[in-house]
């Protein structure tokens, strides 16, 4: 930012100026005003948010020859990268491939011993850069793409600031702020500095014993990691069941699993009060029962960072989601969109990324997205636990609600021949919901040892609206346990025959 001061002529002319004063201090002359001109730095788009989401769309924007300035009041990379998916995935990783190993005969002789529970952290630490983003910012260079440290606030249409400079967008403004660790206003829980997400990924220690309230994804997951590096890990939900906006057997395979590997699993009960006392904190539930451990971990959800976000400036309302349309636009704002997490559509990095690809090319001129539905109900996600949970689309619940009809088809994830490489007594099922008059997939569940990438063919069938007749020619590899497909195409053609 350029700060230009000058004096401009009101009434008096040239010649009637009074001479220079001899004082080191100089003196406005009468008749003049003091102007100061700010000079904003200019860019096409400015995006606020360094995460997955405002990255693929800075990315993109200046592929297509934009000039672009990406502000970050943390790491780029993001929550994402540093906090959350990638530190949790390192910390589960080898537990995940301890149990496989012990499934499989000769292979599990061979292993002794339990998790160097050190150089799973030292792993982990080398996958997240050590909280360090500087391996991040060479592509930012190689695209042109100016990066601005400090957070963005909104100010007015198409102006940012960031500290003391003031950025102005000639076509759009991107938020992508993300979101924080939600935490409700349970009596002594803020008190007893809980981790979130963001401690419990890098921690340098394994608490003793810890209390996780939340059992929707991250607290499942985090359930199984620090119970296998060796906490005593209790796991608290409101719910009647772990995992709730899931399938009720892919919770239960779960839940089974975490009991059995010695987590205290206790559902339909809410924390109601905690009480630290010293290095003990006791956390009191609804129905009476209490729980002491060394460390609390919070994983109640989420919030959108909007409450200092600037969105006041423009007519909106900051603390909540951005309200957004099908092109990730807001509506009322031509030149506003906001992409991920901080637009609560669907919280889950993989959308964020998509939906930058969606505003993106509807700034380029190029809309894509219209109707498309790909971020709500058909959103893949994974439960990276043992056993993992794959899903996309309905579950029979939601699939119940929508007033769909439909044919349930399930079979087990390793019951053919590329599932006995899988060891003994591997668990999974696979389930898939096709529309009974369309014969198109709208939901597939998958449960089981190392499932995560078997959902994509699910995601293609559902999203690309494949027939299950044309599916019949989409012949897997034997022996894999792809050939699930086959056993669940068997099972539509008996259930059609016997409609």
């Amino acid at each position: 930012m350029v700060l230009l001061g000058f004096y401009e002529a009101s009434s008096t002319s040239a010649r009637n100026r009074p001479h220079e004063p001899t004082a080191s201090k100089p003196v406005v002359p009468r008749g003049y005003v003091e102007r100061i001109v700010v000079v904003m730095d200019s860019f096409d788009v400015v995006v606020l948010g360094g995460g997955p989401a405002g990255e693929v769309a800075a990315g993109r924007l200046a592929d297509a020859g934009l000039e672009v300035a990406l502000v970050e009041d943390d790491v780029v990379g993001g929550e994402c990268s540093f906090y959350a998916c990638m530190p949790s995935k390192a910390l589960l990783r080898p537990e995940e491939i301890l149990r496989e190993v012990h499934r499989v005969p000769g292979a599990a002789e061979a292993v002794t011993g339990k998790l160097d529970v050190q150089a799973v952290l030292d792993r982990r630490d080398e996958v997240i850069h050590d909280l360090d983003d500087s391996s991040q910012l060479p592509w930012l260079e190689d695209k042109g793409i100016k990066l601005y440290r400090g957070f963005g606030v909104l100010a007015g249409e198409k102006r940012v600031d960031v500290g003391d400079d003031q950025l102005e967008a000639r076509q759009a403004v991107i938020l992508a702020g993300g979101s924080r660790a939600l935490l409700p206003p349970i009596e002594g829980l803020r008190e007893a500095e809980p981790w979130t997400n963001r401690e419990a990924t890098t921690a340098k220690h394994v608490p003793e014993a810890v209390v996780i309230l939340g059992g929707g994804v991250f607290g499942t997951e985090l359930a199984q990691a620090y119970c296998s590096l060796g906490s005593k890990v209790t796991l608290i939900e409101g719910e009647r069941r772990l995992l709730p906006n899931l399938e009720e057997f892919a919770c239960e395979q779960v839940t089974d699993s975490l009991v059995e590997h010695g987590v205290d699993v206790r559902t339909g009960r809410k924390a109601a009060k905690i009480v630290q006392d010293g290095d003990t904190l006791t956390v009191h539930m609804d129905d009476g029962s209490t729980v002491d451990a060394e460390q609390l971990i919070a994983a109640l959800g989420r919030h959108a960072r909007t409450e200092e976000l600037g969105l006041e400036s423009v007519g909106l309302e900051g603390g909540d989601y951005v309200e957004v349309d099908e092109n990730m636009q807001v509506p009322g704002h031509d030149w506003l969109y906001a992409i991920g997490d901080v637009n609560g559509r669907i919280l889950l990095t993989h959308m964020g990324k998509y939906q930058a690809r969606v505003a993106s090319e509807h700034i380029l001129g190029n809309p894509s997205a219209a109707e498309h539905g790909a971020d709500g109900q058909r959103s893949p996600q994974v439960v990276f636990t043992d056993p993992q949970v794959a899903a996309v689309g309905h579950t029979e619940k939601t699939a119940r609600e929508a007033g769909l009809d439909f044919h349930i088809l399930e079979t087990g994830t390793s019951t053919n021949a590329g599932g006995s490489f899988y060891g003994h007594d591997a668990p999974g099922t696979s389930r898939l919901l096709v529309d009974k008059e369309s014969d198109l997939i709208v939901g597939a569940t998958i449960t089981g040892s190392e499932v995560a990438d078997f959902l994509h063919a699910a995601t293609i069938a559902i999203v690309g609206e494949v027939p299950m007749g044309r599916l019949w020619h989409a012949t897997p590899s034997f022996p894999t346990r792809s050939e699930i497909w086959l056993k669940l195409m068997e099972k539509w053609e008996t259930a059609k025959g016997a409609a």
